[in-house]
């Protein structure tokens, strides 16, 4: 069992404060400032360039990927970190595509977040006309798995609203019908469950700023399954990824496993900061942590009901169908999520009219579902969000 009093201690969280935004950008582990600190001063500082091999720094992706491969159910040795999460969409698309080179699709839906659906549409672009990439309603995507598709790219949960796909269901269907699978775990990776092995997943993607609290430009990480990591070429032959990186060849031979998905150099200053994140999550339940947080959101979304009838819930009711994330819809729902943020609940803002709240049990508890919600319904009773300065756009919402 997790103890949520002791997880709650281990994050600095300003005073007056309630922080329902761990979905996009977790908060600071109390001991990331030191850890980092120390790192940069012991290692960098006084180790210079030796510290690749003195500090280990080479080694960090693969260790750290095991350590969040923990956390989504991939076996040891096929996880590893690096790069932005956009890179590793490509990585994984280009790589399902050419393990399928009879066919020409990859089917998605229109709940997947842009980046990915960008990322495909630029790779697919730049491989000729007769490639595709299919868009259709998240709850048409079984009936779209047809003989021409080469590769299923999801989203587990829906960055908007929370709803989640059956990720073990979908890819029995797909590779039923010849078709192999891309799952995005941004909002999943420590908000639920997930069990890639046990669903016979062939690629997952993910980031590690949200839930996993690695802090801002924390690197992605990419899982190849077992069964094709021997085969698997990468279309971003980076020199890490390389099978003997330091001989310098001029020719490029993939690495052995999941060291040829590597590309650039290592961020380690951030992989440094996501093992301070990565301690307090090695002494969490995530069977635990998951109820913990359907409980905190059921309890959000019957309070908010009851006292603002403004909103719209926009997520599942029922919590089993969504990930850790309320979403409420209100037409003016930038101006009244900036308003409530200046009241001290930190929530935000996705267009076109969602309202989006996220819950970690790690650091939020009933008491503060509770004082949040006294302070929405304060907003959207008094109409504390009808001021100018409340509707004038950041370039982050």
């Amino acid at each position: 069992m997790t103890d949520f009093a002791a997880t709650k201690a281990m994050f600095h969280l300003p005073e007056g404060v309630i922080y329902l935004d761990g979905n996009s950008l977790g908060p600071l582990p109390r001991t990331a400032t030191e850890t980092v600190g120390k790192m940069m001063q012991d290692e960098w500082g006084e180790m210079l360039i030796t510290g690749w091999n003195k500090a280990g720094w080479m080694a960090k992706s693969t260790l750290m990927g095991d350590r969040v491969g923990r956390l989504i159910g991939a076996e040891p040795g096929h996880v590893v970190m690096g790069d932005t999460l956009s890179i590793k969409v490509y990585q994984a698309v280009a790589s399902a595509l050419d393990l399928n080179p009879s066919r020409r699709v990859v089917l998605s839906d229109n709940g997947n977040f842009p980046t990915d659906l960008y990322m495909a549409d630029g790779l697919l672009r730049s491989l000729g006309d007769d490639y595709e990439l299919r868009v259709v309603d998240p709850e048409a995507v079984t009936d779209n798995l047809t003989d021409d598709v080469a590769v299923l790219m999801l989203t587990e949960v829906d960055y908007r609203t929370g709803r989640m796909h059956d990720m073990k269901a979908l890819t029995e269907q797909a590779q039923a019908k010849g078709i192999m699978t891309v799952w995005d775990l941004a909002h999943s990776a420590g908000a639920l469950p997930v069990d890639l092995a046990g669903c016979n997943a062939d690629f997952a993607i993910g980031c590690t700023y949200k839930y996993l609290n690695g802090g801002p430009g924390a690197p992605a990480f990419i899982y190849v399954s077992p069964r094709h990591i021997d085969q698997v070429r990468p279309a971003l032959s980076g020199w890490l990824g390389h099978e003997s990186p330091f001989a310098f060849d001029l020719d490029y031979r993939p690495g052995a496993g999941i060291e040829r998905m590597r590309v650039g150099t290592p961020p380690v200053l951030q992989l440094t900061a996501l093992e301070t994140a990565m301690d307090i999550w090695d002494i969490a339940d995530m069977e635990t942590v998951r109820a913990k947080s359907i409980e905190l959101c059921d309890l959000f979304i019957s309070e908010v009901e009851a006292q603002c009838p403004e909103l719209t819930l926009a997520s599942p009711r029922e919590g089993s169908q969504r990930g850790s994330q309320v979403s409420f819809r209100f037409h003016e729902g930038y101006a009244a999520m900036q308003a409530i943020i200046a009241r001290g609940v930190i929530g935000d803002f996705r267009a076109p009219d969602i309202m989006r709240f996220g819950f970690t049990p790690l650091y939020i508890d009933e008491a503060d579902v509770r004082a949040a919600v006294a302070i929405i319904a304060d907003v959207m009773t008094n109409k504390l969000w009808d001021k100018p300065e409340y509707k004038i756009r950041s370039k982050v919402t």
